[in-house]
This record gives C-alpha cells, sequence and structure tokens, in this order.
C-alpha cells in the first residue's frame, strides 16, 4: 500500500529563478522507512517541505493516500532538525501544539501528553521550558509532538545531527523501538540525513540525489533484517555503494 508517491515534482524559487529540483519521483510504502541523501545543497530539506505541504511545488504533485497534497495534511508530522520547540511554553504545552488541529477537549489533550511524557522518559519535566532540556531531550519532546496527533507517516528533518553520537545512537534506536510499537500510529517515515551508517542502519530504501537542480540518481532498496550489525561486511559494503552512489556524476 502507498503511504506518499512523489510524482515528478519540480521546484525552482520564485524570486530568484533558480531551479532546486527536477522530476523528482518515488514513493513510500506501508511499514517503509525511506531515507533521503544527497549533497549538501540539493534540495533534500526543500522536498520534504514539499511532502509535507509546507511549501507548493513547481510542477509534479505528491499524493498521500491518493489524495493530493496542498497544503498541511493532519496524516503526516514533521520533525526538525533544530527541535522548533517554542521557548514560552513548557514541554507539555509544546506537545499539546501538536494536537491543535483535533477536536479533542482540553483535558484529553492534558492526558494524551501526560502519556507521550512518560512514553518519552520525560516524566517529572512536564512543567519545565525547553532551554532547561538537553540537545536529546529536546528532541523527544520533538518527536512526541509530532506523533501526538497519531500520523500515519512521519517527516524527519536531520532529526539527530544536532546531538552528540551517544545520545544519537540512543534516539534511533528508540526510534526503531517507537516505530514497532503497535500502539503507535505511525506506517512509514522519510528522513533527510547527511549519514551514510544512520540511513544504512535505519532504512529499507534510499533514494540518492544528484547536485541541483536534483535528480533522482538512485533508488536502493536495502532488504537488510533488523537489528543490523553496523560491523557486519554486508552492512559496510552497502555503506560503501551508497557513500559511491552520492559521489558519482
Amino acid at each position: 500500500m502507498s503511504m506518499v508517491n512523489v510524482d515528478q515534482v519540480s521546484f525552482t524559487f520564485p524570486a530568484s529563478g533558480m531551479k532546486i529540483m527536477e522530476n523528482i519521483s518515488f514513493g513510500a510504502e506501508k511499514g517503509e522507512f525511506v531515507s533521503l541523501m544527497g549533497p549538501s545543497g540539493c534540495g533534500k530539506s526543500t522536498l520534504l517541505r514539499i511532502i509535507a505541504g509546507l511549501v507548493p511545488p513547481t510542477s509534479g504533485k505528491v499524493m498521500y493516500l491518493n489524495r493530493q497534497v496542498r497544503g498541511p495534511t493532519l496524516g503526516m508530522s514533521f520533525v526538525f532538525q533544530d527541535f522548533a520547540l517554542l521557548p514560552w511554553l513548557t514541554n507539555i504545552e509544546n506537545i499539546k501544539v501538536g494536537l491543535s488541529l483535533t477536536t479533542l477537549t482540553d483535558e484529553e489533550k492534558t492526558e494524551k501528553s501526560m502519556e507521550l511524557i512518560d512514553r518519552f522518559g520525560l516524566t517529572g519535566f512536564e512543567d519545565y521550558y525547553p532551554n532547561a532540556l538537553s540537545g536529546g531531550m529536546k528532541q523527544r519532546v520533538g518527536i512526541a509532538r509530532a506523533i501526538a496527533s497519531e500520523p500515519q507517516v512521519l517527516l524527519m528533518d536531520e532529526p539527530f545531527s544536532a546531538l552528540d553520537e551517544l545520545t544519537a545512537n540512543t534516539m534511533r534506536s528508540d526510534i526503531m523501538f517507537m516505530l514497532q510499537s503497535k500502539d503507535i500510529s505511525v506506517n512509514s517515515v522519510i528522513m533527510v540525513t547527511h549519514n551514510v551508517e544512520e540511513a544504512v542502519e535505519l532504512s529499507d530504501k534510499i533514494v540518492v540525489l544528484s547536485t541541483k537542480p536534483a535528480h533522482v540518481k538512485e533508488i536502493r532498496s536495502l532488504g537488510l533484517k533488523g537489528p543490523r550489525n553496523k560491523r557486519s561486511k554486508e552492512f559496510n559494503d552497502i555503506v560503501d555503494e551508497i557513500y559511491a552512489a552520492i559521489a558519482k556524476e
């Protein structure tokens, strides 16, 4: 079952006329984790925002469950690289922002947010402000906010790049554990990353983009079973192949 289908998407900045991407097509199936990779500045984050409905494409279209995306969609949520928490709100209030478009009562929003506080190991910090948290805890709040509305597709823009490697490893494990949980609504993930090892560790499929104007150079289905051994020859062979695909002209 196709959750998201990107169909011949192109984008040109209206003010400068600079073409960022052209004719990009790929899909994300139910249960699939897709990573977008490519050189810096090739438009990966812009493409993710187009998928989310935050930026309209110049041409082409994005389909979510066979409906064209024309703006932000309740079924898809976004996790930002820089956490994007509102500093004047407490952590639980930040999570409740993710429920702002739902029909839940305020009491129900609080109850659901407290459940997420507990799930993400933030108990005791619900009434703290974001500036009192470590980077890893801030991203936990950001992810909790993103899944609060029970989206089916989670879009993540370099969610671990601002974290130290130990915290990032923990967060990757937490994300995979969360996605395997039957009481989580997320069916598919599309993630932008520069980290090849991270992409191979997490992904079912990697979409490699060229320099701008970006086009799809390669779509690689990994076929690796989890949990993945990052020291195995098979894992490292795929890492080398993805590096080569990114570097290839």
